[in-house]
């Protein structure tokens, strides 16, 4: 009599691979980052921006990609002034975060973040702000807590449409 050993489920495809390091964005990205962001854009959870922002901003953006070349995710990080500081001070703002349909619940979402926060305390931005329609459930994860627009840089702070009824997160070190 043989005796079935039970094998191993096999793993999901995006849990199969380990997830590559995030990259900064290059230019000639840019309708890659635009078309990744489409889905997020459509559900309402992002902004549209046209293709030429990514492209004038692709060194805000951290990205993973895929071995096939394709993005599976993106965020952005912008530096502004702080309003309440004279010293220069400045904080970072996370934005247009997304990770495609496929890679959702691997852990690359968490991994951008983690790389974001690694960039900002490079860059020695005193806090962190976001904005998210969402749960927020990643950003708390990572030491975020709420907090009000106000706090947030001003510019920035002026550019949320209030029709979102986005949340705002800070994140101090």
């Amino acid at each position: 009599m043989t005796t079935a050993l039970p094998r191993p489920a096999a793993l999901p495809r995006a849990l199969d691979a380990p997830t590559p390091a995030p990259r900064t964005a290059r230019p000639h990205e840019a309708a890659a980052l635009a078309a990744l962001s489409r889905p997020f854009v459509r559900s309402g959870a992002l902004r549209e921006r046209p293709v030429s922002l990514y492209a004038a901003h692709a060194a805000d953006f951290l990205v993973l990609e895929a071995p096939d070349g394709t993005l599976d995710g993106c965020v952005g990080l912008r530096a502004y002034p702080t309003d309440a500081r004279e010293d220069g001070e400045l904080a970072g703002v996370v934005y247009n975060f997304c990770v495609a349909a496929h890679r959702q619940g691997s852990g690359a979402g968490a991994g951008l973040l983690r790389a974001v926060l690694v960039s900002a305390r490079a860059r020695s931005l005193g806090a962190l702000f976001a904005a998210t329609t969402g749960s927020a459930g990643l950003f708390l994860r990572h030491g975020f807590t709420p907090t009000t627009a106000h706090r947030a840089p001003r510019t920035w702070a002026q550019s949320l449409d209030p029709r979102r009824d986005a949340r705002v997160l800070i994140r101090t070190w």
